[in-house]
């Protein structure tokens, strides 16, 4: 799997239109990418980007696209390869702002854990925004994160799994205790050489807590045994197995803390295929 870091894959195509010609239920649907803002009670408004492919003909597939620490909805947008892959596919996806570039992922991290933002809050709200007004199809709802991002994944996935179909988790560990009310499918790929969040676990989970990571392997079982499936199989260079709809798929690289340059549509394969 070919990897790059988030400054190499270079801008995509133009994002298109701002101005909405057509709405549905307040939500633009017109191609291209509308700067959005959604009001979370008792903490501020939250900002996203929505993607929407040509020809919207809803509800849609949604993918919440989750950028990394330190990063912006903007650029993941720009970095992920995730607009190509909707506009060729027929997807809408959603990009979501952080707080002050960082995401509360329960003990991570950054600004966001330390003003203790409800980002999971945040994040449900979206989804059920965009699937009250008609957009997004709420049986195909899917979120894909990188880094902190990545731990939003596990966040949604653990505590409101009844929104989510399947997640993708890219570089990033399990760092809360999860006992989802259903199971949930997962990709997880990650960079055998990645120095920030260690393939088998240590580090430091973030600037004021010392506590090593756990090894990807403790996601990786954790989600195949909560699909209750007896073991993983090698399938294309991946580990995967599936259970009654419920499929676990585990891709590590020889990268390091990386989002792989054909995450987005390796990713996309994976959730609509569940």
């Amino acid at each position: 799997m070919t990897a790059c870091s988030g400054g190499d894959i270079g801008q995509l195509e133009d994002p298109g239109p701002r101005t909405p010609s057509a709405e549905r239920g307040g939500i633009p649907v017109s191609q291209g990418t509308h700067v959005m803002r959604l009001d979370q009670p008792g903490f501020r408004d939250r900002e996203y980007r929505l993607r929407v492919p040509r020809n919207f003909d809803g509800p849609l597939p949604l993918v919440l696209a989750v950028h990394g620490g330190a990063s912006t909805a903007e650029r993941f947008q720009e970095e992920s390869g995730f607009d190509a892959v909707a506009d060729d596919k027929g997807f809408l996806v959603a990009y979501p702002e952080g707080f002050l570039r960082s995401w509360n992922a329960g003990p991570c991290c950054g600004p966001a854990k330390v003003a203790k933002a409800d980002d999971a809050g945040f994040l449900r709200t979206l989804i059920d925004r965009l699937v009250r007004a008609g957009v997004a199809d709420p049986e195909r709802v899917f979120v894909a994160g990188f880094s902190n991002g990545g731990g939003m994944a596990y966040r949604l996935a653990c505590e409101g799994p009844g929104r989510v179909k399947g997640i993708g988790v890219v570089s990033a560990s399990l760092v809360i205790g999860c006992e989802p009310e259903r199971p949930v499918s997962a990709m997880i790929v990650h960079g055998r050489k990645d120095t920030s969040v260690p393939f088998q676990g240590g580090g430091r989970r973030d600037f004021d807590d010392s506590r090593p990571y756990a090894p990807v392997s403790k996601a990786v079982t954790f989600f195949r045994k909560a699909a209750g499936i007896a073991a993983l199989t090698s399938d294309k260079g991946c580990r995967a197995g599936k259970r009654k709809g419920i499929a676990v798929r585990f891709c590590p690289h020889g990268g390091g803390h990386v989002w792989p340059e054909n995450a987005a549509r390796d990713l996309w394969r994976f959730f609509a295929a569940l």
